[in-house]
């Protein structure tokens, strides 16, 4: 998205962010800061010259023009000419003085739940593909069903899971956001509901918000709870709203880490075939399984459940290749939504892809060791060092939901850069605001860098809790954001 913000819509944004307990040039910074990176001023758009801006929040121009410039030292800003930067979010880690820690240089990032590739594995499979290559080189290389070996792979790995499935049923897409937005775009028109969990990822809260359709989110049950989803109440949602779809992550959520039981996907799957709502079910994370928990997939209890899967956690984010499993009809009605977006992925990836699907166990044993002893080191270091955060242990997946003591989610996100990490608040992951009480932390890092990350949490837990005034100051900021 381009496009410039004047300085009344800035303004209107920011709402009350002076507290006095920094300077202003550094309140303004953080408050701008955390509007960007929770989505509320898109990427790439110009912010209001220092001038306008000085004038319309009644401030000097020097205060204006340093947290400009902080913007730019920290990536959140461009150049740009003259002081019309525009926003953008840092794709390189920078230099951050870390006060009493003993770090390495630059930020440990904790906003992306992600992996490095499955490495031999990885580059294998992109060998092999330029032996196959050759083969397709006499096309003309557009293709907006996917390459048939790999639809072939991946309906076979869901026949293999006990869903007899053809080729005809795949549909490979450029990731699951990819997959998400074409299924929104032919199912879901403007306005339409969208059932989602509360919390959800936040990239499919964006899309469904960006598709013009309206989130309905339905609550988790507290941590510990039996059982793990709010079945009834999601059930009743679809009765009284009677949304057009119903966009889930059964198997190990993302943020909780839970595994919806084979009970509750049967109840769900027959009162979506009642009330005529798509379950469109997000299987990204399916593959890291690290407790063994056996649950067969949601396709299994309804013909008319979308699957959504992905390479991008289990292998790689870098390979960009996803699918839409569906009935066949509606795979057609999707082909015909994708070619309006674009006219296929690129043919090396999805020879390579079509490799790493049908040996899709190779890598993993071992990747789920790894995650497994980064989960334990990461739960050790957050109960020694945060024992006031309640941790919700996770069954699989990339990540830990912690409930903080009190609602500090976003004042620790603008805080914590200072200390070497970078984090996602705990209101992107909902709708309205909710989960200033909670924080994602992932365990993608080595157990001695989740060490560094959770003392430099501790560091700014500690920061925030010496000044309420602080708190306060990002709470106005973060409602006005809201708003």
């Amino acid at each position: 998205m381009t496009g410039s913000l004047n300085p009344t819509a800035l303004a209107r944004l920011l709402g009350s962010w002076q507290s006095g307990a920094l300077p202003a040039y550094r309140e303004l910074a953080d408050v701008v800061r955390l509007l960007v990176m929770d989505g509320r001023i898109p990427l790439d758009v110009a912010l209001p010259s220092e001038r306008s801006l000085a004038q319309t929040l009644g401030l000097s121009r020097t205060t204006v023009t340093a947290a400009y410039a902080s913007l730019r030292e920290q990536g959140f800003l461009t150049a740009g000419q003259g002081s019309r930067g525009r926003t953008c979010i840092p794709h390189r880690s920078f230099p951050v003085t870390m006060r009493g820690l003993a770090a390495p240089e630059g930020l440990l990032d904790l906003a992306y739940a992600s992996l490095p590739a499955a490495g031999e594995v990885v580059h294998r499979a992109f060998a092999d593909a330029l032996t196959e290559l050759p083969a397709l080189l006499p096309g003309f290389g557009y293709d907006a069903v996917g390459v048939s070996a790999l639809r072939q792979a991946i309906a076979d790995k869901y026949t293999d899971e006990g869903i007899p499935t053809t080729a005809r049923q795949i549909l490979v897409t450029s990731g699951a956001q990819h997959a998400l937005n074409i299924v929104l775009k032919t199912i879901a028109g403007k306005q339409d509901k969208v059932l989602v969990e509360h919390p959800s990822y936040p990239n499919a809260l964006d899309a469904i918000r960006a598709a013009g359709c309206r989130p309905l989110p339905v609550a988790l049950p507290a941590a510990g709870t039996t059982p793990a989803w709010d079945i009834d109440s999601m059930v009743a949602v679809m009765n009284q709203q009677r949304p057009a779809m119903a966009y889930l992550v059964p198997d190990f959520h993302n943020p909780t880490g839970r595994i919806m039981s084979g009970l509750q996907r049967r109840r769900l799957a027959r009162a979506a075939d009642s009330t005529g709502t798509v379950l469109v079910v997000d299987e990204t994370l399916r593959g890291l399984n690290l407790d063994g928990v056996e649950v067969p997939p949601m396709a299994a209890f309804s013909p008319a459940v979308v699957s959504i899967g992905s390479l991008s956690k289990s292998h790689w984010a870098g390979l960009r290749t996803g699918w839409i499993r569906a009935d066949e009809e509606l795979i057609n009605h999707l082909v015909i939504t994708r070619t309006t977006m674009d006219l296929g992925g690129p043919v090396v990836e999805q020879l390579a892809a079509a490799r790493l699907v049908s040996a899709y166990s190779e890598p993993l044993d071992s990747r789920l060791a790894e995650l497994r002893h980064n989960r334990d080191a990461l739960m050790e270091l957050l109960a020694e060092h945060l024992p006031d955060w309640e941790v919700e242990r996770p069954q699989g997946g990339l990540t830990v939901w912690c409930r903080l003591p009190s609602p500090g989610s976003t004042a620790l996100t603008v805080l914590a850069p200072d200390f070497g990490v970078r984090l996602a608040a705990g209101p992107r992951f909902g709708v309205g605001g909710a989960f200033e009480h909670y924080m994602r932390v992932p365990y993608t890092l080595p157990p001695a860098q989740l060490e560094v990350a959770v003392r430099a949490l501790r560091a700014a837990q500690d920061k925030l809790d010496a000044s309420p005034q602080l708190r306060r100051s990002l709470k106005a900021g973060r409602q006005a954001a809201v708003a």
